[in-house]
């Protein structure tokens, strides 16, 4: 089920410019889509769909597999509401596999099948380690949120598995991406629950979460409840983001919309009675969270400063809201995302040191 809404692509490029850019896109080819595109639904010169993907046509054609693979992410930016959209994932995947022999580190593409409800479904995952990593290496389970995807985010994956030594087990949450399934409260968190079990067969047993903006409620989440030995939580909604008031920018109450698995644009008040579903109170109100870090930008316009506030004075919790900087801090990311593998790091050393103790 999808649908399409009202939304400014103009706006878009205002929002998400920063991220285009620091994601790889070089800057004058974005700055040539951005003046070609003057609609965001059709699948025609000047749609947005149409021209990303005719950057990431070409970009194919000249070998440029890794570039082709960012372009096709935007191209179907910002949710499968189409059949052109779902046709630009298509292709970015793709162009992903041609890509592998250059990522750098050993890659394996998976198709798991976790528990769903009273039955099974299907999750494409792609498993990202170093050359060489022992077998005995932690499990880092990585997403990315209701928009942006474990394709779009490949880079900051594989610099995690470089950098900490672990195996990067990438997936995309429930309702997003190549997932068969609506994001729905216990229906997404019982997904990353199979995913967290699968992982503690690859490895040592532990196994580290890391969740960006949407994906971070589901770090968040498996943080709180101690079903991870680790979790980092970049922007992520816990709680207040989920009153309705935080989905009237950037057409988010559309990307959310379509998640939640609508198949026309809901009514505000069907979109707040099903986003209170995801609240994290029952579990901020216990005490039994894994070390945790939580981060955002202090200028969000999506998530709340409360979201991230809330986990001050917890056990075992860092917390940290960047100045000068918005939705997960993207502006910022050359600092926190070393900050996040710091962390990391300690965290993962500590309690091997615990386990050796």
């Amino acid at each position: 089920m999808s649908f399409h809404w009202p939304l400014d692509p103009a706006e878009l490029f205002g929002e998400r410019y920063p991220q285009m850019v620091n994601t790889g896109v070089p800057a004058a080819d974005v700055d040539a889509v951005r003046a070609a595109i003057t609609d965001m639904w059709p699948d025609a010169p000047g749609g947005w769909v149409h021209e990303w993907s005719r950057l990431a046509a070409r970009y194919a054609e000249e070998g440029r597999h890794d570039l082709a693979v960012l372009a096709y992410g935007w191209a179907k930016f910002p949710t499968l509401a189409d059949d052109a959209k779902r046709a630009a994932l298509a292709n970015q995947l793709t162009q992903y596999r041609l890509a592998a022999p250059g990522f750098g580190v050993d890659f394996d593409r998976q198709v798991l099948e976790v528990p769903y409800r009273d039955t099974t479904t299907a999750v494409p995952v792609h498993v990202l380690a170093p050359a060489g990593l022992p077998a005995d290496a932690p499990v880092l389970l990585a997403s990315g949120g209701v928009d942006t995807w474990k394709m779009d985010l490949h880079a900051m994956f594989v610099a995690a598995a470089v950098r900490l030594g672990v195996r990067v087990l990438a997936f995309d949450i429930a309702g997003t991406g190549e997932s068969a399934i609506p994001m729905t409260s216990d229906g997404g968190a019982q997904v990353v629950r199979g995913l967290i079990g699968h992982a503690r067969t690859l490895g040592n047993g532990v196994v580290a979460h890391l969740g960006i903006s949407m994906g971070g409620h589901y770090s968040a989440r498996s943080g709180l409840a101690g079903e991870v030995d680790a979790a980092v939580v970049l922007g992520g909604p816990v709680e207040a983001a989920f009153t309705g008031t935080g989905l009237s920018h950037f057409g988010m109450d559309g990307i959310v919309g379509n998640a939640l698995g609508f198949d026309q644009r809901p009514a505000r008040d069907e979109l707040s009675a099903r986003l209170a579903t995801f609240s994290l109170r029952p579990l901020l109100d216990q005490d039994l969270n894994a070390p945790m870090l939580i981060v955002n930008g202090a200028d969000d316009v999506h998530v709340p400063q409360h979201d991230t506030l809330v986990f001050q004075g917890r056990r075992d919790t860092d917390v940290h809201l960047i100045p000068g900087t918005g939705h997960c801090a993207v502006t910022k990311l050359p600092e926190v995302i070393p900050m996040m593998f710091d962390w990391f790091e300690h965290t993962l050393e500590t309690i091997a040191a615990r386990a050796h103790s």
